[in-house]
């Protein structure tokens, strides 16, 4: 008996300690059913922390949005599109089926406002309007979502639209779907739409539009504040969800649930088990300043590198986080021109020679090239220190 009580007691030590990314293996099988695919991460850290089927190349439906939202917002911090910038409805944005916002074609509405339509009523003629304004057309738009998937590291991704209406070789995985919403969420306005459960259009109009937001579990699962559900007859209903308890981001992503009751109570199970599980140790903000960079050619000869996103460390509820040892690599011989977010570096943390977390490290602003006559000083020495 002493002994069958001392191999308890060990085991149990054992698995106390193990890292966060081996904790995926040990929830029950039985966590998530009914459902094709699912999988649960830690926003900060990536970290997986249950997976069913999550590789399996299926039909997203409107999940497609996420991707399409990402390149919106990347597009809105890049300086490229403006937030009161008006956009016109196309007779082909118009035409788009499925979910809507009812655009006529010549219409115009805010990036705000679209955007609106698209995160709260999965709005695929805003979501067309709002691409062919970025790209020129909807066509051109689906290059930049595949070319994205690719630079996102994407393995079972393919999109032929900016909707996620049905059509070939239109299709994602749970794991995919999860990365495209960890880069989404970088963008942290993004919540401010995809968390509102109802809103209006046109509101001091006759054609006043009401929206409520296809994502219930934003009003009924406390701290769930996007992304996007989607729904056809050959996806069926999925939902990529994010909550945030505690300081913790969680992602929690299904397809193929037989019902929207059945899609919620199994993402709905999924972030309770992290929620109850789980606790994140934070290190840095978004946005905050690691270091400096030399930039050669530019308008300014150095550049600060920031945080691209949150960071912290993941645990199982409990385990203390210490002696964590960080590695700050910043890319050498940069040159003008340099893009406000182009990645310049990475910042990491190690525990035991372990990588617990990487991430990118930014430029804080842009940097243009330098003229002629600025490049004559400086090598004639007669650059100021304080340029």
């Amino acid at each position: 008996m002493k002994r069958i009580v001392s191999m308890l007691i060990i085991t149990c030590f054992f698995t106390s300690i193990l890292a966060p990314g081996a904790l995926a293996n040990e929830t029950k099988k039985e966590l998530v059913d009914n459902v094709s695919s699912a999988i649960l991460i830690d926003r900060d850290t990536g970290t997986v922390m249950y997976e069913k089927n999550s590789d399996e190349q299926l039909p997203p439906a409107s999940m497609t949005k996420v991707m399409t939202m990402l390149l919106i917002m990347e597009a809105i911090d890049q300086g490229k599109l403006k937030w009161d910038e008006k956009i016109r409805t196309s007779e082909h944005a118009a035409s788009m089926g499925g979910s809507q916002i009812f655009l006529e074609a010549g219409e115009e509405m805010t990036t705000e406002e679209m955007l609106k339509g698209i995160a709260i009523g999965s709005g695929n003629d805003a979501a067309v309007a709002v691409a062919e304004r970025l790209a020129g057309s909807e066509d051109e738009f689906v290059n930049m979502m595949n070319d994205k998937a690719k630079e996102l590291g994407l393995k079972n991704t393919q999109f032929q639209n900016v909707t996620g209406l049905p059509t070939d070789n239109h299709y994602s995985s749970a794991r995919d779907m999860a990365l495209m919403a960890k880069e989404l969420l970088k963008y942290q306005d993004i919540t401010k739409f995809t968390g509102t459960y109802e809103a209006y259009l046109r509101e001091n109009t006759d054609n006043k539009f009401w929206l409520v937001n296809t994502n219930r579990l934003v009003k009924f699962y406390p701290g769930v504040d996007g992304l996007k559900t989607g729904f056809t007859a050959e996806a069926k209903y999925c939902l990529t969800a994010t909550a945030m308890k505690d300081g913790m981001r969680v992602i929690a992503v299904v397809f193929g649930a037989p019902t929207s009751k059945e899609r919620n109570a199994q993402v709905t199970k999924m972030m309770d088990y992290a929620f109850s599980q789980y606790e994140t140790h934070p290190l840095h903000k978004k946005e905050e300043a690691i270091g400096k960079v030399k930039v050669s050619k530019g308008d300014q000869k150095e550049l600060a590198a920031v945080t691209s996103e949150p960071i912290s460390i993941l645990t199982k509820k409990g385990e203390q986080v210490d002696k964590l040892e960080k590695v700050i690599t910043m890319n050498k011989d940069l040159k003008a021109p340099i893009e406000k977010g182009q990645e310049i570096g990475t910042i990491e943390y190690k525990k035991d020679g372990k990588t617990l977390v990487t991430s990118p490290l930014v430029a804080q602003k842009e940097v243009k090239e330098a003229k002629w006559w600025t490049l004559f000083k400086r090598s004639a020495g007669m650059f100021t220190k304080t340029e």
